[in-house]
């Protein structure tokens, strides 16, 4: 990486900001890898030597950053990075690397130590932006529920109780996206506007508490 950032010109002009699409491309593929092979069924069945390729493509894009970041400042290394991610899983698990006994609520435990960790005092700091309306979505209601905020959550139409699979929520979701598309409306747009929706329950639910 050394080499590359002395003597070619493209990767000696490279930045942080201008490494973005890579790094989101490269991560993509990573998923493409996980998902994309299958044995024939439902469960995917990742080819190991493609996997192994897309990982690094990715370790390459933590390596790249890592050396623009040393550049400007010499403790950040590769050594630094790895020991920070240590660390904090380390503090995180204090049921394994020290003496508490398991959490019950291993999600609950998990997200109200990240949040006394960062000094969050809302469900919502810290989650990206840049997630689609689905993953922001589930994040925020993930959230809600581990740290008992009493947001007020849409009824789903089946019975309490009964089985929800994998398949049954992607072809549900399909057909809802088919159905807005056939009554003219975006059905991202349409998403988004209820994700915001639903951050201002999580919002006034967390004021009240």
């Amino acid at each position: 990486m050394g080499r590359l950032r002395a003597e070619c010109p493209w990767d000696a002009q490279q930045t942080h900001r201008s490494l973005v699409q890579y790094l989101i491309e490269e991560t993509y593929e990573v998923v493409e890898a996980i998902e994309g092979t299958r044995d024939g069924g439902e469960t995917p069945i990742p080819a190991h030597d493609h996997l192994r390729e897309e990982l690094g493509d990715l370790l390459f894009q933590i390596v790249f950053h890592t050396a623009i970041a040393q550049e400007t400042d010499p403790d950040f290394t590769l050594a630094a990075v790895a020991a920070g991610v240590a660390d904090k899983l380390i503090a995180r698990h204090p049921y394994v690397f020290g003496t508490e006994a398991v959490p019950e609520d291993l999600d609950g435990s998990w997200e109200n130590r990240k949040a006394a960790e960062k000094g969050r005092r809302s469900v919502l700091e810290g989650i990206p932006d840049q997630l689609s309306s689905i993953a922001r979505a589930n994040k925020i209601i993930s959230r809600a529920r581990s740290r008992a905020v009493p947001a007020e959550l849409p009824v789903p139409d089946e019975p309490a109780g009964s089985p929800l699979d994998a398949r049954t929520v992607g072809d549900q979701l399909i057909s809802l996206i088919a159905r807005a598309q056939a009554g003219g409306i975006d059905a991202d747009q349409a998403a988004r506007d209820a994700v915001r929706r639903l951050e201002r329950q999580v919002t006034e639910a967390e004021a009240d508490r």
